[in-house]
């Protein structure tokens, strides 16, 4: 896996997951919410399938309504 894809770095994606949703929350976010705009795929799983980073970013900020201010 790349530390950097489509512009954010896969360490700042999990302090910005963390900012947004708490340490707990953001891991089950992570891993446990499945995306239809990722292809059916967790977050996790859309990352190691080799989707940009930020794409992923975007489609979790979608499905939780994170305001734009902080996508």
């Amino acid at each position: 896996m790349r530390a950097s894809v489509g512009g954010v770095r896969l360490q700042e994606f999990w302090s910005r997951l963390g900012e947004q949703f708490g340490s707990m929350r953001a891991e089950s976010v992570a891993r446990d919410h499945v995306f239809a705009s990722l292809g059916g795929r967790n977050a996790v799983e859309a990352i190691e399938a080799g989707l940009p980073v930020r794409r992923v970013w975007l489609a979790i900020c979608e499905e939780f309504d994170v305001p734009r201010k902080d996508r």
